[in-house]
């Protein structure tokens, strides 16, 4: 049971990684205007928390992966397992903050991005998965 439910503390967290960016970025419109700050600063500070979160994130999820779920094939269902919760978080978000004003719609071309970025994601994760399985401990730091 204890695996199961780190399984899915693992899983909620990849689904974060992709959620937070996500709506920074189909909301950029939304923060210019509550914020008053210009377009190009809040797509700076998008792109600075995109980078960081996937840098930060990257590493947080693979000691999380190696430490927590161990050298397991379970692990692989966190390739499927963070879609319900992503879903989740979209459909509490658009709930609790729908869009009110229309000139808050997020582009068309940011849903591309969007697309691209979810059709990558799950091989993004099977890459973290298979070098947590296959990494040594004794291998890191030497030459």
């Amino acid at each position: 049971m204890k695996y199961f439910l780190k399984l899915n503390v693992v899983s909620i967290l990849y689904a974060l990684m992709v959620f937070v960016p996500l709506e920074l970025m189909l909301n950029v419109y939304r923060i210019t205007r509550l914020t008053n700050w210009e377009i190009g600063t809040v797509n700076i500070l998008t792109g600075l928390t995109l980078i960081i979160g996937i840098i930060g994130g990257t590493i947080l999820i693979y000691f999380l992966t190696k430490k927590w779920l161990g050298e397991r094939k379970a692990n692989f269902w966190t390739v499927v397992l963070w879609i319900p919760y992503f879903v989740l978080f979209i459909y509490v978000f658009a709930s609790v903050f729908p869009i009110t004003n229309g000139g808050d719609a997020p582009n068309p071309v940011t849903g591309l991005f969007a697309i691209g970025g979810l059709i990558i994601y799950p091989f993004y994760i099977l890459i973290i998965n298979v070098v947590g399985m296959t990494s040594d401990d004794n291998t890191i730091g030497t030459v």
